[in-house]
């Protein structure tokens, strides 16, 4: 591989663009270590997930620009985005990654809102009187 691939990830309304190439294992998300960027433990883990998947947590470089969304969505699009970058990086690495779920993209968005209701499906309060 001579130069970085370059995918993408979405997930909710989170969109990241990820940029994979060969080296030590350093993942900056919008120019900051991905540790500082996802505070949370369990949101590091999701980034972190398809390299632990096939064992090359440090033989790549992850470049990440997220937008939009929360950062549950952003590093669930994260963990989309790298583990479609490392397909096209190396084909032997898809059965592996497809067994963990994680080449799946999650459909689940928020229900728009209906005329007449107050959420997507909760009704006004009901008066009798």
């Amino acid at each position: 591989m001579e130069k970085q691939k370059n995918t993408i990830g979405r997930r909710k309304e989170a969109v990241a663009r990820v940029y994979l190439s060969k080296g030590t294992g350093a993942i900056t998300i919008n120019d900051k270590d991905y540790k500082t960027y996802f505070a949370l433990v369990y949101l590091q883990n999701q980034v972190e997930a398809p390299l632990k998947t096939i064992d090359a947590l440090d033989k790549f470089d992850v470049k990440v620009n997220a937008a939009g969304g929360g950062i549950k969505g952003q590093a669930e699009a994260v963990k989309l985005g790298i583990a479609r970058a490392l397909c096209e990086v190396n084909a032997e690495f898809r059965p592996a990654l497809k067994a963990a779920g994680m080449l799946t993209r999650d459909p689940r968005s928020v229900e728009r809102k209906k005329p007449g209701k107050r959420k997507a499906r909760r009704s006004f309060q009901f008066s009798k009187r």
